[in-house]
């Protein structure tokens, strides 16, 4: 998985070191979606949901998703109560394998 295609064919907005960061987390994640039936990692699906598994990571991490106050400024989360990024970043994948038939069909 390049950066060259997050950001060119995914459309994605995270810098290069960003991507980087969430990366091996995203890949390992698709990768176990898609343990049972197999992972072709050279099926632009399967880039496509690392690379949204990536942008989830990096914006939740992989716990639980919540909202923080500094100050006057507060930010809340807008996903339900109990959200983890990780549920997140499954949501993200499973709608860029799509019919793929690699996502196996237990997590649904």
């Amino acid at each position: 998985m390049t950066y060259g295609f997050y950001r060119d064919s995914f459309g994605g907005s995270l810098s290069e070191a960003a991507f980087g960061e969430s990366l091996p987390l995203a890949e390992a994640h698709v990768r176990w979606l898609c343990a049972l039936r197999g992972a072709d990692d050279a099926c632009e699906a399967f880039r496509r949901a690392v690379c949204a598994a990536a942008d989830a990571f990096a914006e939740y991490g992989a716990g639980e998703v919540g909202g923080f106050q500094i100050g006057e400024f507060s930010v809340k989360n807008y996903a339900s109560q109990q959200t983890t990024g990780e549920e997140l970043a499954t949501e993200a994948a499973l709608r860029e394998l799509g019919l793929s038939g690699m996502a196996f069909t237990g997590v649904c």
